[in-house]
């Protein structure tokens, strides 16, 4: 069974749709791009390298990480993904290929994106540099897994796209065509539909109104009932009859579509357009172009999946029998090997960058433990899974950790396998706690002040956030003159830029001690019931305060929960130091970084030497 995930016409579609989307709203900066084939000799040259399973990628403090090591992680933690979704399909089709004597040339899929970017004004330059901004797709990947499947599939299908002539006159009527201009009122249910329906017959010229109180399709009912002129071939043939079958002001029959009930009252004709016959030419090309676009997208998808249907795959890849059996073999696909150097190598492309990363880290923490003396074993990590699982919540009712459940949550994305969550996510925690725990103390006083702020007293307030002083100045001086809750309330929805402020007459939740927001805290807590705050300056805010009085405290006994706040004291010193250790390794590190680098020449349109 092959893996449907990845599809090249879903994907190329959903991109030029974002790309029209986005190509309204942003300013694309200047930035020089390689050409596609510049850009695919450079990343090849990126790549080159991964025959010498020797050479380095990245030095970290005189320790390398070659590029074998690079490809090893990358395919550990990819494989299967990059196998079932993208390769197997990329070999599917250029055997369709080979089989059909059609070649997909570099200078083909260069056109095309010259063509893409050119249809949404964009220069080939700031096309590719939207694709890599908007979805992380560099110009060699976007040439290499969207361009050329297309490309490649549209040429498998040329035979079956031709526009018919039939299709020419439909689309050509369905641009310049006849057109009925019409209100109309949907709802979901029929005795609704049919209700209104004996109204609107009853009294035609009330149909308007009848929309805008009752129709459920909010867009038209904000506007009568209007919709966009109904043309012929462009949606249900239904409707097109319905509304070619009125005269003006008539009201068609109620209609089921989908799930909803409509009926149309038609306003006016629209006179078909007549263009110039100089210009018929370009319009016959463009209406042609579309046809031929959409219907090699359906006939595209179709040989697709029949290629899926049919195909005779081995996964080797994954399976250890199978492994020994096939060795250096990722799968068999109708009987032509793809080898596991190959997976390895497509693994690195679309991940490397980002495995060579986490690898870096360890190598880091691996130098950290070393120089400490310190080691990370079995025990510990089975520590940290339980410690994980208690904080999320996966607990048996024994009160012990629910590792299995645990276990299948974190692998639940189909890529993250049990080895891996340990090696990037566990050992990476438990290793900097080792690192830390020595500095890790709660004292008397951290006690007291995580029982003040978790269990003691809280200030219930209102509360009005301003972006500028002048304006909380003048709303200060009315909460001052007219000092009812309720005057506040209405202040705090008219003037607070704070969400939760603005939409509950100021209504905000406790202020409690020892919250991270010392000038806050100390100027609620020093309010009784009733009065006003002074104007809080606090980063780029004003706020203001009505105090409402103050909460009981949940527990008066700091040892009934004492256990309890050792524990998460601990755990949030440990956070703190973790970071600030980590931070300080990177900061210290001497890091050479050659694959990124590398990256880096070839993106920005230097030669790899």
């Amino acid at each position: 069974m092959v893996s449907t995930s990845w599809h090249p016409i879903r994907h190329h579609h959903a991109l030029q749709t974002r790309v029209a989307a986005t190509a309204t709203v942003r300013a694309i900066c200047n930035r020089v791009f390689l050409g596609l084939v510049g850009v695919v000799a450079a990343l090849a040259a990126v790549s080159a390298p991964a025959q010498e399973s020797n050479s380095v990628v990245a030095v970290v403090n005189a320790d390398p990480i070659t590029r074998q090591m690079l490809s090893d992680a990358t395919l550990a933690r990819y494989g299967e993904s990059v196998l079932d979704n993208v390769i197997i399909n990329r070999q599917l089709i250029l055997q369709a290929c080979k089989d059909g004597g059609i070649e997909v040339t570099q200078a083909e899929v260069g056109q095309e994106i010259t063509r893409l970017a050119t249809k949404f004004g964009f220069s080939v330059q700031d096309y590719l540099k939207l694709l890599q901004e908007e979805r992380d797709i560099d110009p060699g990947q976007y040439g290499r897994e969207i361009v050329w499947p297309m490309l490649a599939l549209r040429k498998l299908v040329a035979d079956q796209v031709q526009p018919t002539e039939e299709e020419f006159n439909q689309a050509f009527l369905a641009q310049y065509g006849e057109a009925v201009k019409c209100r109309m009122i949907m709802v979901a249910k029929e005795q609704t539909a049919r209700s209104l329906h004996r109204e609107a017959l009853a009294d035609p010229q009330a149909f308007g109104n009848l929309a805008k109180m009752h129709s459920e399709d909010e867009s038209s009912a904000s506007v009568g009932g209007l919709i966009p002129p109904i043309r012929r071939y462009t949606g249900d043939s239904r409707l097109e009859e319905a509304a070619f079958s009125l005269k003006d002001n008539e009201i068609s029959p109620v209609m089921q579509l989908a799930d909803q009930w409509i009926f149309l009252q038609a306003v006016r004709r629209i006179p078909a357009t007549t263009p110039a016959p100089a210009a018929m030419p370009a319009i016959r090309e463009q209406i042609n172009d579309r046809i031929r676009d959409q219907k090699m997208r359906g006939a595209a998808a179709a040989l697709f999946a029949d290629l899926q249907r049919k195909a005779n795959v081995v996964k080797v890849f994954g399976d250890a029998e199978l492994s020994q059996k096939y060795p250096g073999v990722a799968a068999i696909v109708n009987e032509q090997s793809i080898t596991l150097a190959q997976l390895a190598a497509e693994c690195v492309k679309r991940h490397g960058a980002d495995v060579l990363d986490g690898e870096i880290n360890r190598k880091l923490l691996t130098q950290a433990l070393k120089k400490a003396d310190k080691s990370v074993t079995q025990a510990d990590l089975q520590q940290e899974i339980e410690r994980a699982a208690k904080s999320y919540g996966f607990i048996r009712s024994d009160g012990t950790a629910d590792l299995q459940a645990w276990t299948e949550s974190v692998t639940s994305d189909g890529e993250t396998t049990e080895e891996i969550y340990v090696k990037d996510a566990v050992w990476p925690s438990v290793a900097l706690k080792k690192l830390v725990e020595q500095r890790i103390t709660v004292t008397d006083e951290d006690l007291q002040r995580g029982f003040e702020s978790a269990f003691g007293s809280r200030v219930e307030v209102l509360a009005c956030v301003l972006s500028d002083q002048r304006t909380a100045q003048k709303v200060w001086k009315m909460a001052r003159d007219n000092p009812s809750e309720e005057f506040f309330g209405r202040l705090a929805e008219q003037y607070s830029i704070e969400p939760v402020s603005a939409s509950n007459s100021g209504k905000v939740p406790p202020i409690r001690k020892f919250s991270g927001q010392p000038t806050i805290e100390r100027e609620a807590f020093a309010l009784q019931r009733g009065q006003l705050s002074g104007i809080i300056a606090t980063g780029d805010k004003y706020i203001i305060l009505k105090c409402q009085g103050r909460t009981e405290p949940v527990v008066s006994d700091l040892s009934a929960v004492k256990a309890e706040l050792v524990r998460d004291l601990t755990e949030k010193k440990f956070a703190v130091e973790m970071a600030a250790e980590f931070d300080r390794l990177k900061e210290s590190a001497q890091i050479d970084n050659f694959y990124e680098a590398a990256k880096e020449i070839a993106s920005t349109g230097k030669q790899v030497r």
